[in-house]
């Protein structure tokens, strides 16, 4: 019996994404320092631009202050209570 390796998983993934016509990026060609760079550092681990126009064009009829907050919410955690 074969064992799956992270790159099978990763592979599999990526081809069942593209699939559902998701965008497909090689993370190297987005990185930090690239021309194509979509982060400032490896630590930001959303993709604001990407998740921003998502929003706005999943929720059309929404105003810039409510994809702004939805942003907010989905990008921040809540203050400890």
């Amino acid at each position: 019996m074969s064992a799956f390796t992270e790159s099978d998983v990763e592979q599999a993934a990526l081809a069942w994404l593209e699939s559902l016509d998701w965008q497909i990026a090689h993370g190297p060609d987005i990185a930090p320092d690239m021309p194509a760079a979509e982060r400032a550092s490896h630590g930001e681990v959303v993709l604001a631009q990407r998740l921003r126009d998502a929003l706005a064009r999943l929720n059309p009829d929404l105003p810039a202050e409510a994809l702004e907050d939805a942003f907010r919410k989905l990008t921040q955690p809540p203050a400890p209570t």
